[in-house]
């Protein structure tokens, strides 16, 4: 074998090391608010299988679709980006048992099916730190966004929902979120959807998305991007809240105020996505 490809093999396994070691950083940062949140301890423990089986299954394509985009070192191809999300996905397992062992949370006189619960649930959002970790730690390594992938339109829209994720994780599963929506008044909630509205506008338009260079001014960037990322910003609100089960018993409009509540930090993270994601 040349000494030039056991040397390019030997540096493709450290910058490898190297992005996998990001991406334990990425997923232990992202993921300490959730994993010291008591509400996610309850929520693996009773949150009923087909929600979290289909918040696991949701996660896959997200992963590999932040993959793509901003994964945790350089990739090569789209099989690279699938495996990257896969290993982005066993460092959120790992990261998660690690951290509740180490609180005492795991306990093994308890069904499996428990510690699994506890365990998955807090995985997918630990993996997408591991994902970002690359962004998140540019500083340090340098090579943050050398090879992005350019975002098409519907490609911005799905970072926004990925950014949206990225804070809503935080305070989706707390109860504060239904007593926000209960103390709001009608006027309170409708105040708060145009507050999310207008913040959402002022961010995309000054931080700018793909093709924004040809806006002539906020109008066309309030039709194109505005109004899609907070509908966005909404549905992700809501699904994240039904899948904690922060909806259930609630009445249509608790539930839409409860998720326009969510939707303020949803919407933030939206329209930061381009630095976050």
């Amino acid at each position: 074998m040349a000494a030039g490809s056991v040397s390019g093999a030997t540096a493709g396994d450290v910058g490898y090391a190297a992005g996998l070691a990001r991406a334990f950083g990425g997923a232990l940062i992202f993921a300490f608010p959730l994993l010291m949140t008591m509400e996610m301890w309850e929520l693996g423990f009773h949150m009923e299988r087909y929600r979290l089986a289909l918040f696991l299954v949701l996660g896959l394509p997200l992963l590999f679709g932040l993959t793509y985009y901003a994964g945790f070192r350089r990739a090569d191809g789209r099989l690279d980006d699938l495996l990257d999300a896969l290993a982005a996905l066993a460092v959120g397992f790992a990261v998660s048992l690690a951290i509740l062992s180490l609180f005492g949370l795991i306990d093994w006189a308890e069904p499996l099916e428990a510690n699994v619960g506890k365990v998955a649930l807090q995985a997918i959002p630990a993996a997408m730190g591991a994902v970002l970790a690359r962004k998140q730690f540019a500083g340090a390594s340098g090579d943050a966004g050398e090879d992005d992938h350019a975002a098409s339109y519907h490609g911005e829209l799905f970072l926004m929902a990925a950014g949206a994720l990225f804070l809503a994780f935080n305070v989706a599963p707390t109860e504060e979120m239904v007593l926000i929506s209960y103390t709001m008044a009608p006027v309170h909630t409708v105040a708060l959807a145009g507050v999310s509205l207008v913040l959402l506008h002022l961010l995309v338009y000054r931080l700018g998305f793909a093709g924004q260079e040809a806006h002539e001014g906020h109008v066309r960037a309030f039709f194109e991007f505005t109004l899609p990322g907070f509908a966005v910003a909404l549905l992700v609100s809501l699904y994240v809240l039904w899948t904690f089960g922060r909806l259930d018993g609630l009445a249509p409009m608790e539930t839409a105020s409860t998720m326009i509540v969510l939707g303020l930090p949803a919407s933030l993270g939206a329209a930061l996505a381009r630095l976050v994601v």
